[in-house]
């Protein structure tokens, strides 16, 4: 094996670990600047999201469940500070993680939980501990922390609930592919300064 093979190698063990939430040793502190690896979890989400369209048995919730509204205006994101911008990435992240975590607690104590969709809710579960992870090694945290007067100006997270299994994955998916990509992306590229 090779030394440009290593590089395609750690790549590889690393997307089969991060499922598991395990932290990758070795591991380039980048990862989340490849592509695709975000759209790895896009892909989850979204297929998710698909198979749970159709459900109608099993999917809504006897309880109301916020989650951080994923609309991104973005003339007001680009002139958004960068410590905004991460705190409202993570923000939206606890706030998500929360939100899934109570999906699953809700669909366990359904009478009869599909394995399928428990296989959905526990991936989502993993795959947001495996970016929460990636966020934290690319140095984005201490954006959201770094600035006092960022978390005192900020405006408060926007959210609403949802009631059913399909609009938790949806905003899962669509958080994924708005704040986080757009997060990450300029992340990526200040960090390449």
């Amino acid at each position: 094996m090779g030394v440009h093979e290593c590089p395609a190698l750690l790549l590889l063990v690393s997307l089969l670990l991060l499922p598991l939430g395990l932290p990758v040793l070795g591991a380039p502190p980048r990862l989340i600047c490849d592509s695709r690896v975000l759209e790895r979890y896009i892909l989850e989400a979204r297929e998710a999201e698909n198979v749970t369209m159709g459900c109608a048995e099993g999917c809504s919730f006897r309880e109301n469940i916020t989650v951080p509204d994923t609309k991104v205006n973005f003339y007001a994101w680009k002139r958004m500070e960068v410590e905004q911008q991460a705190l409202e990435v993570w923000q939206g992240l606890a706030l998500l993680s929360e939100a899934i975590l109570r999906g699953q607690a809700l669909l366990a104590n359904s009478s009869q939980p599909s394995e399928t969709l428990q296989l959905h809710v526990d991936k989502a579960i993993s795959g947001l501990r495996s970016l929460t992870s990636l966020l934290r090694a690319l140095g984005t945290q201490k954006e959201a922390i770094s600035l006092p007067e960022a978390t005192a100006s900020a405006a408060p997270l926007r959210t609403f609930t949802i009631d059913t299994l399909c609009k938790l994955f949806r905003i899962y998916s669509n958080f994924l592919r708005g704040k986080l990509k757009l997060y990450t992306g300029e992340a990526c590229r200040r960090g390449d300064r």
